[in-house]
């Protein structure tokens, strides 16, 4: 229907109005202009049954050119009107007389600050929640599963012992390495000014012993084990291969988790131990090459000075960062949604939650260490 058909759409036939042909947004133009110049006489009676096509634009330009009430009223008492059409004008006509949402008053600062405030905490709660509560179902599938040696699955153990352990011995000896080299370096530069450089070898020794030996070694896992299971575990609930095996009527918990539990709580001792070596050793070419304390000398310091206990009080920290590096990692998996997105931010926030528990851990054993004198 062109324009002259559009100046026709609005007659008025006597006392009536009557709107005819296509009151669509094709002639959403044309329609505009006529109902802007025209004002029926709102006591007229109004003839819809001649439209022969409508859409919402039509709908809503018939609401501004009778009036949302009186559009209303027209179709509750008239019979004429289709169905289909009646319930169209109705509902625009109810949408026009829908007050105007007031704008919202910009929160102060404060109430932003409080209100971001409340949500972290929420969120850390549920966090708490939901890693304790996975906690709880690992030592339990893991004490089940002491009895009941036909369920262990061996070959899954040995490979992530493999991509966790075997694979991660270069980064941490090398990484220990230089911090114990560094460690040595300001342990030398400061006793120095006291005389006490032969010192050197207690620090070292007390800080990869107890703390740096463990925790280094805790937060390359974090970093890179805890990310990978939970990018192997969320790929496989986005293609649904957790939902196949559940349909397999086998436990995703028993196949995907407690291999990796378990292999962390064999990786974890042994990293920390060749983490405590190669940081003895980067302190020991330090202390030889700056110092002038030889190897021997180094070792016999260490003998001297350095109780057994020094060494188990960190060894015993490793196999509580392994479950719950493991654990995170596997939970944030089981969280994903679907999408790569969605891999993509678990697997961010398991690293960030491993490492910020793993210190958490390590701040809580030291001050329980400082209280019972160990």
């Amino acid at each position: 229907m062109g324009k002259p058909a559009t100046q026709s759409a609005i007659q008025h036939n006597g006392d009536q109005l009557a709107l005819q042909g296509d009151w669509t947004l094709e002639h959403y133009a044309a329609l505009r202009e006529l109902v802007s110049v025209s004002a029926p006489d709102p006591h007229c009676p109004v003839e819809l049954s001649s439209i022969q096509r409508l859409d919402t634009a039509g709908a809503q330009l018939i609401a501004d050119l009778l009036g949302a009430e009186r559009l209303l009223n027209i179709c509750e008492q008239s019979d004429a009107l289709e169905s289909s059409r009646r319930a169209l004008l109705r509902r625009v006509a109810l949408s026009c007389l829908q007050p105007a949402p007031e704008p919202q008053a910009t929160p102060g600062l404060l109430i932003d600050i409080l209100e971001r405030s409340g949500k972290a905490t929420l969120t850390f709660y549920r966090h708490a929640i939901d890693l304790f509560g996975f906690i709880g179902l690992t030592l339990i599938g893991l004490l089940r599963n002491l009895v009941r040696p036909g369920h262990w699955r061996p070959t899954a153990i040995a490979a992530q012992l493999e991509q966790t352990a075997l694979n991660a011995v270069p980064i941490v000896a090398l990484l220990t390495f230089m911090v114990g080299a560094v460690v040595a370096f300001l342990g030398a530069t400061v006793l120095a000014e006291f005389g006490a450089t032969i010192y050197t070898v207690d620090l070292v020794a007390f800080a990869f012993l107890r703390e740096f030996g463990v925790l280094l070694a805790a937060i390359l896992l974090a970093g890179r084990t805890a990310s990978a299971f939970t990018a192997q575990i969320g790929s496989m609930k986005a293609n649904e291969e957790i939902d196949a095996i559940r349909a397999l009527g086998l436990n995703p918990l028993e196949m995907l988790v407690l291999p990796r539990v378990l292999a962390m709580l064999i990786t974890l001792p042994l990293l920390t131990f060749v983490a405590i070596i190669s940081g003895l050793f980067g302190g020991a070419l330090v202390c030889a090459l700056s110092l002038d304390i030889s190897p021997t000398m180094f070792m016999g310091l260490l003998q001297q000075n350095i109780e057994m206990r020094h060494f188990v009080l960190g060894m015993a920290k490793a196999p509580i960062f392994a479950i719950l590096i493991a654990v995170i990692g596997c939970l944030e998996g089981f969280k994903v949604t679907g999408s790569a997105e969605s891999v993509g931010e678990h697997t961010t926030s398991s690293v960030v939650q491993s490492i910020f528990v793993v210190i958490l851990v390590d701040a809580l054993a030291a001050m329980f260490y400082m209280e019972m004198g160990w």
